[in-house]
């Protein structure tokens, strides 16, 4: 008999008899079987490690191009096939050498881009930015805006965030003058070229989603070609991901789970094609 088997153990040795049946009863109590070592670590709940933890183990590691790809996989690995997943695979030849941990802002920007001077000077678009910076917050886009002047020089820079600024403004600054670069949150940066990207046919039978609206009200039997101003993507020639940085919480832009989807959004939108194309270039930072 092992220690966890109930054991049937006698009160008492004397057995009473019940008088006219010549039966005989036994009174036992049951013994619980004791929890032994093995089984308390088992009910123990396992802690979940925090980034803090991993990190005091660890030196932190820079980013690559394949922990991008990978994320963009594990994102949409459990709705999409294997073949729409082949074609969310960003080009190799898209990537720009990945910061080593040893840059400042301004030396990687000059690194990956040394003829930006010539470039921004051959710029003249409105509505539109050569060099696209993204990262997790207001905060840290104003962070990067003041550690990049030693690159920008006389370059036009623009904030795309979403605080204190509504989406309406940024839509008009961009139509008044000419903007180099734009340094800003995934979120912002996505309605900003939603707003460039409507570009529709209207008319009677195929525009009532646009003629119900006040701008268009008196629009009915006349066909109409639709642009809306915003953010638009044709003249991007880079894209930097404030990929390494980490906030209070150690947390990389990546680990913020908004973050990540608003990036995998963007990337969908209009970046992915760009970069198949090859007229547009992705950096680490």
């Amino acid at each position: 008999m092992t220690q966890k088997e109930t054991a049937a153990v006698p009160a008492s040795s004397k057995e009473p008899k019940q008088e006219g049946l010549g039966l005989q009863f036994k009174e036992c109590f049951l013994i619980q079987p004791k929890e032994t070592k093995e089984d308390a670590t088992k009910t123990k709940k396992r802690k979940k490690k925090k980034i803090t933890d991993v990190l005091a183990k660890s030196e932190p590691k820079p980013g690559t191009p394949k922990d991008l790809q990978k994320l963009v996989n594990d994102y949409y690995s459990s709705n999409r096939s294997v073949i729409e997943l082949e074609e969310l695979n960003l080009p190799d030849s898209c990537f720009l050498k990945a910061n080593d941990l040893t840059h400042s802002f301004s030396s990687y920007l000059k690194e990956i881009c040394p003829k930006w001077v010539k470039l921004r000077k051959n710029h003249s678009e409105k509505k539109s930015v050569l060099m696209l910076i993204i990262c997790s917050s207001a905060v840290r886009a104003l962070e990067l805006i003041r550690s990049m002047t030693a690159f920008r020089g006389d370059s036009k820079v623009m904030k795309l965030f979403a605080k204190h600024i509504k989406v309406q403004e940024q839509v008009k600054l961009l139509e008044k003058r000419v903007v180099h670069l734009g340094v800003g949150t995934p979120g912002r940066i996505k309605e900003l070229i939603k707003q460039g990207s409507w570009n529709k046919f209207c008319n009677q039978n195929h525009g009532k989603n646009l003629v119900h609206e006040p701008r268009y009200q008196g629009i009915h039997n006349t066909t109409v070609i639709i642009f809306a101003s915003g953010l638009n993507l044709n003249p991007l020639k880079f894209l930097v991901f404030d990929w390494n940085w980490r906030d209070q919480k150690l947390r990389r832009m990546m680990d913020i789970p908004e973050i990540r989807k608003e990036v995998f959004e963007l990337i969908e939108l209009g970046i992915l094609n760009l970069c198949k194309s090859e007229s547009l270039k992705l950096g680490l930072f």
